[in-house]
């Protein structure tokens, strides 16, 4: 039974209907798998709209009874081997449900459900879980919330695909006439070959020498202008089939770029970054090499095998359905050695990342493995890597090996039947010696691609299966930048006002609880609180990279989720603590903010952030390398960049970021002179580590628990004695307890 539902009258359990008020309705439950040591049992939670009932495992002892105005939240928290549901209450002690790993989702969204009850908000819509197997057919899926290829409707992607056709009608037409001209081609030598055994080399009717020297003459030419002909459409088709995968792969990935680029942060937190590169590079390549190579294969392949048969049968049927016999046998070993073969090469392929991916960690932590004298241990890690690698290897060309002599004894049998059973009629008057010819050539066109249609049917379910991972991607609702109910705000104040907002990335656990907080245009704030608190988390939602999960936040008055997206982050800019630089120079960094601007706006940036010194005492200027992710200048340097960056973007409102948490005291210092020209008549949010760094924020807000707890200046908070107190005497101690020890 699911251990999560919403609850029915009928559903109701005795004990709870024996505590329940009259009228009390219950809106939802919850079964746990572990009692309250954490031993295998069971406990329930129950929701009414007035109250949160916890049971503590089958007996008959009054349940824990939490009003929900008792409640301050709800949330989930991972453990060791487990998780379990926190209700904290606002004068007792926090009530814990022990659940496993595999109930997560279902408290999960008790929890959220639980909040948005403790709130007065509406119910929403449930949260849909994670899915690790398939729906259909209950396989594991190669990744989570993943595509499933045994499940893949084949057709229906090939269908999108061919919709991207579109734009190049001309071509692709060319291309069809390319595959039949290219598959006819193919059909008509067996028959020339037959009118050249029958009526020259061996005719029935004696006739002249010259009669049939001359009649060879012609079928050798029609041979050689059929191979001409064969020759043209092949380059033909191939040409075009290159150009059209070409461009319909380009236009895929160029598209699937496009959303990457429009979708929300949330998107990116939900999945790992190598997985979505994977798609834009090793998805799109394998649809581009099935595109060039597999589908021309299989179309024309495929119009092969229908020619054949009717020219076939059109010869003999009998002796047809004859050669047919091994082609179930050719089918069916086909399919089982490809299975064997695909399992095989992976296990293979795996061996060898793993022996490539210990060398490359060996190789570049050589430092600590010779510090600890580990030189033997790697190589014999590495021995049996090898071995591993080697005895797979073995395996796999093994398999190869018997695919293939398998297949060729099984097409060996319809050599067999054509000689044996076509003979036969030959001596006997009932087939000539060149329809027999006609049909053993035929056979081996038959036979041949048979044995690679497994291949093909493989590489056409991995590379539609990536097709349907873009197409995944490409129809995930991108962030709200055409929205038209969304009102403009070319020139914006910089008033901020939080209004009793919650959000967390797991909607059960989150980060900021019913934060209120009100922001004067030009007012320098600074947010102070342990890791973790939600900093980084509140100014996130201003640049409304995240939507609030309830309350609201206004600039300038206006709720952000109704301003035009480009109007908003347009006038707001950040300063990270680790600086994003592009390849590229230091001018084109600079003025990234602001395309289009002149080298003198640069650099009257350049020198707001106290960068313009370091940037002229390089060899190029301004024009200089910064290198891949700014390798090529130092952490100071990075940040002073990244300021330039943001004084020319000019921004109504500034985030700064840890922006001189990693750098030294000298370079900390001319940063600080640029942040103190930047942040003038702006609104700003600042986050520091050094918390000495805020001393000039108009006010300190300090979180802790994801709540606002203090705010005031540095002197008031300090006079205060409180959170904000404890945290600097905190940092003093260690800061002391550093400078003795150096």
């Amino acid at each position: 039974m699911n251990s999560w539902r919403d609850v029915q009258s009928e559903d109701i359990d005795y004990r709870v209907r024996a505590v329940l008020n009259p009228g009390e309705t219950p809106l939802m439950q919850a079964r746990s798998d572990t009692d309250v040591r954490g031993d295998y049992g069971s406990q329930w939670v129950v929701v009414t709209s007035e109250r949160v009932l916890v049971f503590r495992g089958e007996g008959t002892q009054d349940p824990v009874d939490i009003p929900l105005p008792d409640v301050l939240f709800a949330r989930t928290e991972p453990l060791v081997g487990g998780a379990q549901l926190e209700i904290e209450r606002k004068a007792l002690p926090t009530v814990r449900v022990l659940h496993s790993r595999t109930q997560a989702a279902d408290f999960s969204e008790l929890a959220r459900r639980i909040e948005r009850l403790r709130t007065s908000q509406p119910l929403l819509a449930e949260m849909v879980p994670e899915r690790t197997r398939c729906e259909s057919c209950g396989r594991l899926l190669p990744e989570k919330n993943g595509i499933c290829p045994a499940c893949l409707r084949k057709m229906d992607v090939l269908a999108r695909i061919a919709r991207y056709l579109r734009p190049y009608r001309v071509r692709a037409a060319l291309l069809a006439a390319a595959t039949i001209l290219t598959t006819c081609a193919e059909l008509i030598p067996p028959q020339i070959t037959r009118l050249i055994v029958d009526d020259v080399l061996a005719p029935r009717q004696a006739s002249a020498v010259d009669e049939r020297l001359g009649l060879l003459i012609q079928l050798v030419l029609a041979l050689v202008g059929v191979r001409l002909i064969t020759w043209a459409a092949e380059w033909l088709h191939g040409w075009t089939t290159t150009w059209l995968s070409a461009r319909v792969t380009a236009d895929i990935r160029s598209q699937l770029y496009r959303r990457l680029e429009l979708l929300s942060l949330q998107f990116y937190d939900q999945r790992q970054a190598g997985a979505l590169m994977s798609r834009v590079t090793r998805d799109t390549e394998r649809l581009q090499h099935f595109l060039v190579d597999g589908l021309p294969y299989l179309i024309t392949n495929s119009l092969m095998f229908l020619g054949i048969m009717a020219a076939l049968l059109m010869m003999n049927w009998r002796l047809t359905l004859l050669v047919l016999i091994p082609m179930p046998l050719v089918v069916a070993g086909t399919a089982v050695c490809w299975k064997r073969m695909r399992t095989n090469y992976a296990r293979w392929y795996r061996c060898w990342s793993a022996l490539i991916a210990r060398v490359n960690e060996a190789i570049a932590g050589i430092r600590i493995v010779k510090a600890f004298t580990q030189e033997k241990r790697e190589i014999e890690v590495f021995e049996r890597r090898n071995r591993d690698l080697t005895f797979r290897a073995v395996r796999a060309e093994t398999s190869w090996a018997v695919f293939w002599t398998t297949t060729n004894f099984l097409s060996g049998l319809g050599v067999l039947i054509v000689w044996f059973f076509g003979g036969q009629k030959v001596l006997g008057g009932e087939m000539t010696l060149g329809t027999l010819m006609a049909f053993y050539n035929y056979m081996w066109l038959l036979y041949g691609p048979l044995q690679w249609f497994g291949m093909v049917s493989n590489w056409m379910t991995r590379a539609l299966t990536g097709a349907e991972r873009i197409f995944e991607v490409i129809d995930t609702p991108p962030e709200a930048y055409d929205d038209p109910g969304a009102a403009s705000l070319p020139a914006m104040e910089g008033r901020v006002r939080f209004r009793d907002v919650t959000f967390g990335y797991d909607k059960s656990n989150p980060v900021l609880r019913e934060i209120d907080l009100h922001v004067e245009p030009g007012e320098m704030i600074g947010l102070v609180g342990k890791s973790g608190v939600g900093k980084t988390t509140l100014v996130n939602l201003i640049c409304r990279f995240y939507d609030v999960d309830a309350g609201e936040i206004e600039i300038d008055g206006m709720d952000v989720r109704n301003i035009r997206l480009e109007d908003l982050r347009a006038q707001i800019g950040i300063v990270l603590q680790e600086p994003v630089l592009f390849s590229g120079s230091i001018a084109e960094n600079i003025g990234y903010g602001k395309p289009g601007a002149v080298l003198d706006e640069i650099m009257d940036a350049a020198k707001a952030a106290n960068a313009h010194g370091f940037i002229v005492s390089l060899p190029d200027g301004y024009d200089s390398d910064v290198g891949e992710g700014g390798g090529n200048l130092s952490g100071g340097e990075k940040q002073r960049v990244s300021l330039a960056r943001a004084i020319l973007h000019d921004p109504r409102i500034l985030i700064l970021d840890e922006a001189t948490s990693s750098v030294d005291v000298q370079t900390e210092v001319q940063i600080q002179e640029a942040v103190s020209r930047l942040v003038r008549g702006r609104t700003t949010f600042a986050i520091a580590h050094r918390l000495s760094t805020l001393r000039n924020a108009d006010r300190l807000v300090v979180l802790d628990g994801g709540r606002i707890v203090e705010a005031g200046t540095h002197g008031e908070l300090l006079a205060k004695e409180g959170v904000f107190y404890n945290l600097v005497r905190m940092q003093q101690e260690v800061s002391e307890i550093i400078a003795v020890k150096a």
